[in-house]
């Protein structure tokens, strides 16, 4: 089973875990999700099969009109915001959370006193800890909570959340936590350092997606196949999770957008500037960074990440897999 029963006091700095009876007592809260993409869409099913009345938000009608064909409940937002217990905001950046949160339609104004907001994009530390402090004078609970695993953990509720907040906001969020996460990182009682291991996880994923591409097609100018390197390197001490998931979509010539090129600038361009206040130089960062840059400006930006290996194969006039 992937639940643990350990007692609460040994996870405060790791997994947060329910007993099948606390989970009992958790079904039925009211939440909304903001953000039916690739990873909210499978957070709010997962929700959804844990039991939990669920309103989904998109800027696409059509992702909400799937999300209650799949069991989601239709509401207004208006509706959904003075009902929820919880809300989820899965969105692409710091600007899109302001937004949904105090922009001219912002849930907080909406939502009731106590409510937990589970704010999930990657943002820089200092904005996480501004948004709980503007969410704490209105009686909300903001927890910093970035995710990670993808969209097939996300659809299976599995991630991992790297959160911080105080004690009150990770217990008005646990129902929800439950039933996305795998794993739930308690990191902090303070908002920020939760955004703050983010960074360094985005960092290291950054990094080993450009490292994974140079890789693959070095291996190519001598002879060595892109389905041989997954098949070995997959198998040897130069392997990385990112290198196991990405590499096989160049193999498959499949660059269907399960995260995204454009991803990349705006996670990395955090990292950088979260090191530039830290008078901390980060040169391998900056490197994939330009990288993905290439990518984006070469017009992969929509295409899944692994498409950075698109700028390694033109500089070396390489034809990756699919390519005529």
């Amino acid at each position: 089973m992937r639940r643990t029963t350990l007692p609460i006091h040994l996870l405060t700095h790791g997994q947060r875990r329910h007993s099948d009876k606390d989970k009992t007592k958790m079904l039925n809260n009211a939440i909304s999700i903001v953000g039916l993409g690739s990873m909210g869409y499978g957070m709010a099913t997962s929700l959804v099969r844990a039991g939990h009345v669920v309103h989904g938000f998109d800027i696409a009608p059509a992702a909400m009109d799937r999300f209650v064909a799949d069991g989601g409940t239709a509401a207004s937002l208006d509706d959904a915001a003075t009902a929820s217990d919880i809300l989820v905001i899965v969105v692409l950046n710091a600007a899109q959370t302001e937004a949904v949160l105090f922009g001219p339609d912002g849930w907080a104004k909406n939502l009731r006193k106590g409510a937990a907001i589970i704010a999930c994009a990657t943002v820089a530390p200092e904005f996480a800890r501004t948004c709980a402090a503007r969410c704490a004078e209105m009686g909300l609970h903001y927890l910093d909570a970035p995710i990670s695993g993808g969209a097939a953990k996300a659809a299976l509720g599995k991630l991992s959340i790297m959160a911080s907040g105080t004690q009150a906001t990770f217990d008005a969020a646990a129902p929800a936590l439950d039933a996305m996460a795998e794993t739930v990182f308690r990191l902090g009682d303070e908002a920020g350092s939760g955004s703050a291991m983010k960074a360094v996880n985005q960092l290291l994923a950054g990094v080993h997606i450009a490292a994974m591409a140079e890789a693959l097609t070095f291996g190519m100018t001598q002879g060595v196949a892109p389905a041989k390197f997954v098949e070995v390197i997959s198998q040897c001490a130069g392997t990385s999770w990112m290198l196991e998931n990405r590499a096989p979509h160049i193999v498959d010539g499949d660059y269907t957008p399960r995260s995204s090129v454009d991803i990349w600038p705006k996670d990395l361009g955090i990292v950088l500037d979260i090191a530039k206040s830290a008078k901390f130089g980060a040169p391998l960062t900056a490197a994939a960074l330009q990288q993905f840059l290439a990518a984006s400006g070469s017009g992969h930006g929509g295409e899944d990440d692994a498409a950075v290996a698109k700028v390694y194969a033109r500089n070396a006039g390489l034809k990756l897999p699919g390519e005529v």
